[in-house]
């Protein structure tokens, strides 16, 4: 069973609407006994660095990711899910993040004709090999919604990158613990296939 984890933060519906499409079971809860129970976690989201931290705070689930993650359960951040892993936020100074990886949070730099926030379609690729990317072509388009985006610390954790001005660090993948910045919910059959393979961990 995936546990998936409910703070208020937008997108959990549809994340919850593609597992079942998958044949996956899964829960939208916020009962910590129910997401220390679950084989693997997905933290999704959308909004504000620093609103989305006070409800995982304000909800007591900051403790019981850390202890999932601590016990070796795969554990998936889908957008804002990515960014609240790291340590901080430019959108939110001052409010620490879950700091499950090394890394930052920092605004997409306007220029080059650029739109913020960054709203569409980006192609990836892949500097290491990740298994939640197996059967996903380099090249693959996926979708992204974001203003700010992931500079890790250690980039031996990057598992795709694409380019909007600056190279984003698009996923993360280290040990049992991995994120995408895009949406591989709206991402058509690509992203299907990587939740597909999230599941399979």
């Amino acid at each position: 069973m995936i546990a998936v984890i409910d703070y208020d933060a937008g997108n959990i519906r549809s994340v919850e609407h593609a597992l079942s499409a998958l044949g996956l079971e899964a829960v939208v809860t916020r009962d910590a006994d129910v997401i220390r129970s679950a084989d693997k976690v997905i933290l999704p989201g959308v909004g504000a660095f620093g609103d989305a931290m006070g409800k995982l705070r304000d909800f007591g689930l900051i403790e019981v990711i850390r202890e999932v993650v601590a016990a070796g359960k795969p554990f998936l951040g889908i957008c804002l899910g990515l960014q609240l892993m790291f340590d901080e936020s430019e959108e939110s100074p001052g409010v620490p993040g879950l700091s499950l990886l090394k890394g930052r949070i920092v605004r997409i730099p306007e220029g080059g004709g650029r739109k913020i926030p960054h709203i569409g379609w980006n192609d990836l690729r892949f500097p290491k090999e990740s298994s939640l990317f197996q059967g996903v072509p380099e090249g693959s388009y996926v979708y992204f919604v974001h203003s700010y985006y992931l500079q890790a610390e250690d980039e031996t954790v990057v598992a795709a990158t694409t380019e909007y001005g600056p190279v984003i660090h698009a996923a993360v993948a280290k040990d049992n613990v991995y994120a995408c910045q895009f949406h591989p919910e709206k991402s058509g059959d690509v992203g299907m296939t990587i939740l597909r393979n999230f599941g399979a961990l």
